[in-house]
């Protein structure tokens, strides 16, 4: 196996009686794209930080490359950071802004210059070195401070919601451009983000955390499809929610009597815990669908359209289905006519009575 870059074992910090972070261990392995995910205030920057070397640790150990960084300062470090803010000076050229970092390291002018135009064509801004910050758009900003970042040559890139300032177009085609560029330098990357669908898209593996812990580490696929806690399933997309009656349990799943819908076969996330006899179900709006012909299946319930939210291509409806106590979360492409459905339309959903997860509360 692998050894991780970085390796974070029992990780405490407190500021007076506040702790903002309770024994976080993790690993991120070498060349992972490594993503801290979680509601503001819940210790992700903070972890982040102290990573960097800007925050010290009440407790705990972080090793970087094998070597324990605690005590380093950040510039002993083998990592660089691109903040929100980019912190792009602006009485400097791209160029110099990238080259600042490099001083220090007392390279000779040829090789100066060299490792710039290197980390420019890495962020496709080759031609933009003479240009002044004031000059250039945000998501060249945005470049050209990953290419500060990159010239040094670290170990470890953090970003601490680099995307945040951008719109959503731009946002959705940096994404794209950061993913492309972690491939080609190889380097491991660790992104803090309190966007979901961000997480999903860019992360080999997602961390996500509440209130100072870790509650999750897993795929992008695995957190989503088999979240462990009601908790982590909220936070990533929507999710239908309702409880159940365990009626046999096996390594992996659970069948569970889950009213309306019948017996289901819910699958147990890695590090369920049973409480009872009950359990908490999940099932994403996604894998509901409507019926627009009539079908012979056993997996369907009829609901009444209460609401609903169109989002172009597709359209978000909220459906009540008696004996349920919430409405049912349903996504439909509007393909068949899901954006003409009228509030308090009846209609049929199907449903696959393996598509539940078993939730811990």
């Amino acid at each position: 196996m692998t050894d991780p870059m970085i390796a974070i074992h029992a990780l405490e910090k407190s500021y007076g009686i506040y702790k903002a972070l309770h024994a976080v261990s993790l690993d991120v392995a070498p060349g992972e794209f490594f993503s801290l995910l979680g509601p503001s205030g819940c210790g992700k920057t903070t972890l982040l930080r102290s990573i960097a070397g800007f925050e010290t640790p009440s407790a705990g150990d972080i090793r970087i490359d094998g070597e324990s960084v605690i005590g380093k300062a950040p510039n002993q470090r083998p990592t660089n950071m691109v903040f929100q803010n980019y912190a792009i000076f602006p009485h400097l050229s791209v160029a110099e802004n990238v080259a600042y970092g490099l001083k220090r390291l007392k390279l000779s002018p040829s090789e100066e210059k060299r490792r710039v135009s290197e980390a420019l064509d890495q962020v496709r801004l080759g031609s933009y070195g003479e240009r002044r910050a004031q000059q250039l758009s945000g998501g060249q900003r945005q470049r050209v401070a990953l290419a500060r970042a990159l010239v040094l040559r670290p170990k470890v890139l953090l970003l601490d919601e680099p995307l945040s300032a951008l719109d959503k177009k731009l946002r959705e085609e940096m994404q794209v451009e950061l993913r492309a560029l972690q491939r080609a330098v190889g380097i491991t990357f660790v992104l803090v983000t309190h966007d979901q669908y961000e997480a999903l898209a860019l992360s080999d593996r997602i961390a996500v955390m509440f209130a100072g812990r870790v509650a999750q580490i897993a795929t992008p696929k695995e957190i989503y499809q088999h979240p462990q806690s009601r908790e982590v399933a909220a936070f990533l997309g929507g999710m239908n929610f309702l409880s159940g009656r365990i009626l046999n349990e096996t390594a992996t799943s659970l069948s569970v009597e889950a009213g309306r819908f019948g017996t289901v076969a819910a699958t147990k996330p890695a590090g369920f815990t049973r409480t009872g006899e009950t359990t908490a179900l999940g099932i994403r709006p996604e894998r509901l669908r409507i019926l627009w012909e009539p079908q012979d299946t056993p997996h369907q319930i009829t609901g009444t359209v209460v609401d609903r939210d169109y989002f172009g291509e597709t359209t978000h409806l909220r459906i009540r289905a008696e004996g349920l106590d919430e409405p049912l979360s349903v996504i439909e492409t509007n393909s068949f006519g899901a954006d003409d459905l009228p509030r308090g339309a009846t209609v049929q959903l199907a449903y696959d009575p393996e598509a539940f997860v078993a939730l811990a509360d």
